[in-house]
């Protein structure tokens, strides 16, 4: 998974079909403001209510909260930045067995030094 958190980015980017795709003009279609860059930390900490109110309107609530705070997870072990270490102990003891086992990997992770993709 890399530093991807949700979304079929490279299907899209391959698909043969895509060639005769035209951008967007409604702007429901464009990337929201508020989700450009967004600070991993702030996204693993998302309960449900804040998930659900974040994502309203988009097809990344379809995975619901605990997927997706999983997969950020992923994106901050992946990311090599010790400084999200916390982050992620924090996690480790989450009632959602999902989110406790990546939570321990990212924390292992970031403390042997893992290579760094960038994603702060």
């Amino acid at each position: 998974m890399g530093n991807r958190i949700y979304g079929c980015d490279d299907c899209l980017a391959v698909c043969p079909w895509n060639k005769f795709a035209a951008e967007a003009r409604e702007v429901k279609y464009h990337a929201r403001d508020d989700l450009n860059a967004p600070k991993l930390a702030e996204l693993a900490m998302l309960d449900d209510v804040a998930f659900r109110a974040l994502f309203s309107g988009s097809p990344v609530k379809r995975i619901g909260c605990n997927r997706f705070v999983r997969n950020v997870l992923y994106a901050i072990g992946n990311s090599g930045h010790a400084s999200l270490r916390g982050v992620a102990q924090e996690l480790c003891d989450d009632p959602d067995d999902t989110v406790a086992d990546a939570a321990r990997w990212a924390t292992l992770r970031l403390r042997d030094g893992a290579n760094r993709l960038d994603q702060p």
